[in-house]
């Protein structure tokens, strides 16, 4: 039995597939759904005289860890002095909207902040989710209906309450003019919602949805002002830099496009006092630079003009941090703990494309990576490869199928290759560390080209029947990401694929990402622990051409209904056995290069933030629970140190 509380290797604690403002950059209901916080079990339930089943806290398996008289959670400190700022830097795009809802404009960095959902989870429980907007939800055991009662004090920020109505609204819009993934996902699980006056909503579910599913659907769903929305005179899909009003505990205290947005605490804000907020939401201000690449935002930092940076770059970890804020203790560099998931940061392949139809293309490109090389020669050996969608869990796929995989992949035999069943899982050899290009990877590349119709011509560029070149374009913003593609490219190269790097500015890469026009993309396969619903947004048919999730465009039958077996898992042991079975069938595929991964967070601050002693497993937290010295910060400001 794993130890489903810890990392698989917990001295491997690693970054996350997202750094911590790329999750709260997402809609909040996209992120729930994508965490999987299924409903299953609930601690303090009670049955109550109308036959429901009356929660306030619920957790997939088992029973969630804080009970109905926790007085805050574990890991932050309830004492925690309030005020200051913290600042830090995007540089991996711009922006010139604050409605992260549509597809229409570029949506900036936490401008999902405004808005909260009915259920919260936490940073050191897997699959639990507790009452936020809500003080309970009831729901019959059946579970073809829940009914979520708002909370008496809930109010938006702009002080009106916030009513059944309002949740209405909020679930209508999503689900009809809403992201393509929640226009295309929301009826699944929910088949209608009503209300039933103005502190309770029902929403009915879907006969054919999971029961793991519903719940946690919808009640993750973000909750909007109807009233700030119609005073708007917009279209929801409309970009806007004038967000829709939510109940956060932050508001929007500027905007400048392209340039900084400045998030505020709202003195009024209606949840300070709920056990889930205590030592949290301490900083008077988070504020946010843009800047057009990582070197320019680097330099920021180290004059001052942000406060906190969580580093990204290995060479830059390695080499940069020796300027004179360090040297003399204004900034402090430390290397933190981290127990989430390993990233999915990966060279997607873009399966819309004529030549990367054929799996045997696509493993060739893989094969011409060198992990090895790049990790001793560019990232000083700092890095891990991302080989498993579940890296450094105990989900990964290995070997061949067990025979609990094999029950569950034998009936979808006719749906899928039969290398799943008689090879081990995918994984390209380790290459030669001491050679950019790998003579055996680069012999089993060509192999694999030469049988899927690739050959090279008079000019040694493989071509197909029809005389084209293979073509493969890596799109890319970060100048940092050059000397990372470029070996890559010239190994590609070298075996006659006619690779090219095309760096674009962040406006054209965003677009081209969303349009679909693209050969290979760095992104990542942010995964959880719980995965359920979310699936179909990275990896299923429906949607494949719009979901902003499902960037290679993976559209595959047998894939789809693995993620149907693992949605309706209704034990840890199911669900185990099942995400490592789509783990294997996903590798199998090859609809990405995977990359590298961190084992600690990288981070450099000047010296005033303060954070609990020990942090939880699953978030740095740095935007959530840390907070300021404020003598410390005085002391700074008064050396000029920003």
């Amino acid at each position: 039995m794993q130890n489903h509380d810890a990392p698989k290797v917990a001295a491997k604690a690693r970054e996350d597939a997202r750094t911590p403002w790329q999750a709260l950059a997402l809609p909040l209901a996209g992120a729930t759904l994508i965490l999987g916080l299924f409903a299953i079990s609930a601690k303090a339930q009670e049955v109550g005289e109308d036959g429901l089943i009356h929660a306030s806290g619920i957790s997939t398996f088992g029973e969630p860890g804080y009970g109905p008289d926790a007085p805050h959670l574990n890991y932050v400190n309830p004492d925690a002095p309030r005020g200051g700022e913290i600042s830090f830097a995007w540089s991996s795009g711009s922006f010139d909207s604050m409605h992260p809802y549509s597809r229409i404009g570029r949506p900036a960095v936490l401008s999902s902040i405004f808005f909260e959902p009915m259920l919260e989870g936490t940073a050191d429980e897997i699959g639990s989710a507790y009452c936020l907007l809500c003080s309970e939800f009831a729901y019959p055991e059946d579970r073809s209906y829940v009914i979520f009662t708002l909370r008496d004090e809930v109010a938006f920020s702009d002080g009106t309450p916030m009513t059944a109505h309002d949740v209405l609204f909020s679930y209508e819009i999503l689900r009809d003019e809403g992201l393509p993934s929640f226009q295309a996902n929301i009826p699944n699980t929910i088949e209608s919602a009503e209300v039933i006056d103005d502190r309770s909503i029902r929403y009915t579910f879907n006969p054919d949805a999971p029961l793991r599913d519903r719940i946690q659907t919808a009640g993750g769903l973000p909750v909007f002002s109807q009233a700030s929305h119609e005073a708007s005179g917009r279209d929801f899909e409309e970009s806007r830099l004038e967000p829709l009003i939510g109940s956060a505990a932050y508001v929007l205290g500027e905007v400048d496009p392209g340039r900084r947005t400045v998030f505020v605490r709202n003195d009024d804000y209606w949840g300070d006092d709920l056990w889930l907020n205590q030592g949290r939401n301490n900083f008077d201000s988070i504020r946010i630079e843009y800047y057009g690449d990582s070197l320019a935002a680097f330099e920021g930092f180290t004059a001052g003009n942000y406060t906190f940076r969580q580093e990204s770059s290995s060479q830059a970890w390695a080499n940069n941090y020796d300027f004179p804020a360090l040297e003399n203790g204004t900034v402090v560099q430390a290397e933190l703990p981290d127990g989430t998931i390993a990233t999915g940061q990966s060279f997607m392949i873009n399966l819309r494309r004529p030549q990367f139809q054929d799996v045997r293309v696509r493993s060739a490109i893989a094969h011409m990576f060198n992990f090895e090389w790049s990790n001793e020669t560019l990232f000083y050996g700092l890095y891990s490869p991302v080989v498993s969608f579940w890296e450094n869990t105990w989900m990964e796929a290995e070997g061949l199928p067990s025979a609990a995989e094999l029950e569950l992949l034998e009936p979808l035999r006719d749906q899928l290759p039969e290398t799943v069943f008689t090879q081990e899982a995918y994984s390209v050899p380790l290459s030669n560390p001491d050679r950019a290009l790998d003579r055996r990877q680069s012999r089993r590349a060509t192999a694999l080209l030469e049988e899927a119709g690739w050959t090279p011509g008079d000019d040694g560029m493989l071509r197909n029947a029809d005389g084209d070149t293979l073509d493969v374009e890596f799109l890319n913003s970060s100048p940092l990401f050059d000397r990372i593609i470029n070996p890559y490219v010239e190994n590609l190269r070298a075996i006659g694929v006619n690779a090219s790097l095309n760096r674009v500015d962040n406006a054209q890469l965003q677009q081209r990402q969303r349009d679909g026009d693209f050969d290979m993309i760095t992104d990542h396969f942010a995964m959880g622990y719980e995965p359920g619903a979310g699936l179909r947004q990275y990896f299923g048919s429906l949607g494949a051409d719009e979901s902003l999730f499902n960037v290679p465009g993976l559209a595959d039958e047998g894939i789809d209904a693995l993620i149907e077996v693992v949605v309706n898992a209704e034990t840890r042991e199911e669900l185990d056995v099942a995400v490592t079975a789509l783990d294997r069938v996903l590798r199998d595929r090859v609809i990405r290069v995977g990359q590298w991964y961190n084992a600690s967070h990288w981070v450099a601050y000047y010296d005033m933030y303060r954070y609990p002693e020990e942090l939880p497993p699953y978030s740095l937290g740095f935007l959530d629970f840390w907070w300021i010295d404020a003598e410390a910060e005085q002391a700074l400001r008064d050396q000029g140190a920003f």
